[in-house]
């Protein structure tokens, strides 16, 4: 009776061990709703289009309206990473110790909403009690760093498909699609420029450039606010979270201190930090349109033809990175991007003038070649942009699988606070050097009698407005193609990395499974 016993309770063992093997390793089981999905995607559709209208206008609205100085914006974009350091420290902490009915995440969602949605329509409005310059630099100040405390907190979203799903290969399906659904991240502030050209300006009771960036920050933030608080409702949390008593028995100290030895982490961030100098040329690209090409419905004229490649590309990207190895493959991203618009820049914009001086962005046959010429250019420019966008996420999951094989934790969540920090220094620079840039090369916004930005003349203005348009995105291309050859998990090396990882978790399991089976007990 004894040893019927044993061998049962040895092949009820084993029967356990396989099932929880073919759980773990095939992800079988279905989480997430199709309304779920949609929500997650629609959410993900509305922060995409709203940062892109943020980002892109912001500065081009501060200078040329509300009045301050490119150096005093880059000032309080420098400051405003100071602050980024404490508030990021302190949401992450308070979200990681939220418990709620609706989860820990969820509730940002909601609560943060409102914070954003009214620090942006400060952005991009100018009171009339704003007389002074001081007054309109703290406007700025409160504006700006409102709209930061907002988006710490509900930055949540991003995080959802790791708490909504257990199932690997439904959250990577989950983050596909949302990759694929960023590409229409420009649809709606693609269309601004083409209301601000279009409508008639030149009365004194027509709508003015100013109030038109105004009306449209409104209608944008509507937009958002609307698809997350539907994503607040319909989305649930479904990873079990650690309790309170666990999360203290974790050493915050220790925890930092492996992140910072984490090499492939480091390196990511340093090439995070050097490619967001590409920034500086996007965030002026108003202004070369504006001024060296005439309107600002060209840039969005030329978008809709850019970013058809990327549509394409980015299905293919998975299999080129089978091919090359994403490490690789960023590398041959970097270098050819950074010389796509150093070749740009030497060419010019508008090179055919060197042979019919009637080929200028003055004339209409004019404006026909010199578009047709920038939007190719452009287009090849920006070939790189969605083997760039998915390269960086999958080495981000290298940094995670390398730290858990070399220091046995998984810290993803101290390792995105970590990349948080590296990121907004680059954005906090790259903010100052914008708005000095600007100044440095002599410009200020003149304006008509209507209140309107006059179109800037001085040669010296435009070749500075054309050498940050360009040069500034082909050094970032070059320094993130250049930076990853230290990226060292790649080839032989992370095969051999991910298959001590397979055994040590086959290990874990098998441990935990014999620990819990029946025990041998002779009656």
């Amino acid at each position: 009776m004894a040893e019927n016993t044993t061998v049962t309770a040895t092949e009820i063992a084993e029967s356990e061990v396989e099932q929880v093997e073919k759980k773990v390793s095939s992800q079988n089981r279905r989480y997430l709703r199709p309304r779920e999905m949609f929500a997650y995607l629609l959410t993900a559709f509305g922060q995409k289009n709203l940062n892109e209208f943020v980002n892109g206008n912001r500065q081009f609205f501060m200078i040329s309206f509300l009045g301050i100085s490119g150096k005093a914006y880059g000032v309080i974009m420098f400051l405003e990473m100071l602050y980024d350091a404490l508030d990021d420290s302190l949401s992450g902490v308070i979200i990681d110790r939220t418990r709620t009915r609706w989860g820990k995440l969820r509730p940002y969602l909601m609560i943060a909403t409102p914070i954003w949605a009214v620090a942006i329509v400060m952005l991009f409005t100018t009171p009339s009690f704003l007389a002074t310059t001081t007054s309109k630099i703290v406007w700025a100040v409160i504006a700006i760093f409102a709209h930061n405390l907002g988006m710490s907190y509900f930055g949540v979203w991003q995080i959802m498909p790791f708490d909504i799903t257990p199932n690997v290969n439904e959250r990577n399906n989950l983050l596909a699609a949302q990759k694929f659904m960023e590409l229409f991240g420009q649809l709606l502030p693609g269309l601004l420029p083409f209301f601000i050209d279009l409508l008639p300006r030149q009365t004194h009771n027509a709508v003015g450039m100013q109030d038109v960036y105004s009306g449209y920050a409104v209608i944008m933030v509507i937009i958002s606010a609307a698809t997350a608080i539907y994503g607040f409702f319909v989305m649930r949390e479904r990873v079990p979270l650690a309790s309170r008593e666990q999360m203290k028995e974790v050493s915050v100290l220790q925890s930092f201190k492996i992140a910072f030895k984490n090499r492939p982490m480091l390196v990511l961030q340093l090439n995070y930090f050097l490619n967001g100098f590409k920034g500086i040329g996007a965030s002026n690209e108003k202004f070369f349109w504006m001024h060296n090409a005439g309107a600002l419905s060209y840039s969005s004229i030329a978008s809709i033809f850019t970013g058809m490649p990327s549509y394409i590309i980015t299905p293919l990207v998975p299999k080129m990175i089978r091919k090359f190895g994403a490490r690789n493959l960023g590398i041959y991203a970097g270098l050819f991007g950074g010389a796509a618009y150093l070749t740009m820049f030497l060419l010019g914009y508008q090179p055919f003038a060197r042979l019919n001086e009637n080929l200028t962005w003055d004339t209409p046959e004019g404006i026909v070649v010199n578009l047709v010429y920038m939007t190719i250019m452009l287009t090849i420019c920006g070939l790189p942009n969605s083997v760039i966008n998915v390269v960086g996420t999958i080495l981000q999951g290298d940094v995670y699988d390398y730290g858990e094989w070399k220091y046995g934790v998984r810290n993803e969540a101290l390792i995105a606070t970590v990349s948080g920090y590296f990121q907004k220094a680059a954005n906090a620079i790259n903010g100052l050097l914008s708005g000095v840039v600007i100044s440095l090369i002599g410009y200020t916004a003149h304006k008509d009698v209507f209140g309107n930005v006059v179109r800037e003349t001085d040669s010296g203005i435009l070749r500075g407005f054309w050498f940050i348009f360009c040069v500034m995105p082909s050094l970032a291309r070059f320094l993130y193609g250049i930076s990853l050859i230290f990226f060292n998990v790649h080839g032989k090396f992370k095969e051999q990395m991910l298959k001590d990882l397979e055994e040590r978790r086959l290990e874990a399991v098998q441990k935990v499974n014999a620990e819990n089976a029946p025990t041998n007990t002779e009656e």
